[in-house]
């Protein structure tokens, strides 16, 4: 895939095996405290019950189990610019270039650094070159780095590029806008793992444009698959090539959009997530 391509998407990052299942509650009279009398409940639904509150009280302890270290909580909820910090059991200790780090040598930490670089070469903070530069040195391999920067910055430095999607030469948003670049990861596959090689799939969303009353681009959401070829290096996984391509993408639902204050607000107060399987 031509990085110009990718800018398409805007998710230089991107489903997952397991599934999810919500059970929604079944239809009824929509009476709560009238309607038909219950039955009398006979043994076998006590016995059923019985079993299902045993199994949950299972189900919380096991979800309760930690790893004897206390997960990080955010503190700054006042003004909401922190990014939620991940519940449950740290996937991972460190950062590189504020990017997590320190992922497992297997098929698993290969997963959730493919997640997290989506997360991080589809961000707005790509658009600043220093930042970029750290984010591309941290997660591409050495032997590809330098044809990987220079792609990055010929893209993003390119003025009919950055005015085609509304911003400034050096890649800010015009006054009373707010940019809004964010990928979102719902799932990752792996498609091959031998030795110290990966190849693994990020299934995503992405929401991209400017935020603002009088913007002619507005946020949309769109849907991508990248695929990252992986390589164990130094002790962690690096990106030694990766492609492109759309979807799967989900029928949308009749809602109505947010306003422009109301995506410029969400994209200020909701941090993101460290990623892993």
């Amino acid at each position: 895939m031509s990085y110009d391509d990718e800018t398409d998407g805007f998710g230089s990052g991107a489903g997952g095996t397991g599934q999810t299942r919500t059970r929604l509650p079944e239809g009824g009279t929509g009476d709560v405290y009238g309607g038909a009398r219950r039955p009398t409940r006979n043994s076998r639904s006590l016995v059923t019950v019985v079993g299902v509150v045993v199994l949950l009280i299972a189900a919380i302890a096991f979800a309760n189990r930690g790893d004897g270290t206390d997960s990080p909580r955010t503190t700054d909820t006042a003004k909401g610019t922190s990014p939620t910090a991940a519940t449950g059991i740290r996937p991972v200790a460190d950062k590189h270039a504020g990017i997590p780090a320190g992922y497992a040598r297997d098929d698993q930490g290969a997963q959730s650094a493919a997640a997290n670089y989506a997360v991080a070469l589809g961000s707005a903070e790509m658009y600043d070159q220093a930042r970029r530069h750290e984010i591309v040195g941290a997660v591409y391999a050495p032997e590809v780095l330098a044809a990987r920067q220079a792609d990055f910055d010929k893209v993003y430095a390119d003025k009919g590029f950055l005015s085609r999607i509304g911003l400034r030469e050096d890649g800010t948003a015009p006054e009373g806008l707010t940019f809004i670049s964010r990928v979102v990861p719902v799932g990752t596959k792996v498609e091959k793992f031998v030795g110290d090689t990966a190849v693994v799939a990020v299934w995503y969303s992405s929401l991209f444009g400017l935020a603002g009353e009088g913007s002619k681009n507005p946020v949309s959401e769109s849907w991508y698959t990248t695929t990252y070829d992986m390589k164990w290096i130094d002790g962690g996984w690096k990106i030694t090539g990766h492609a492109q391509k759309d979807g799967p993408v989900p029928v949308g639902r009749d809602q109505a959009a947010s306003s422009a204050k109301e995506m410029a607000d969400a994209v200020e107060q909701f941090g993101g997530f460290t990623y892993a399987r």
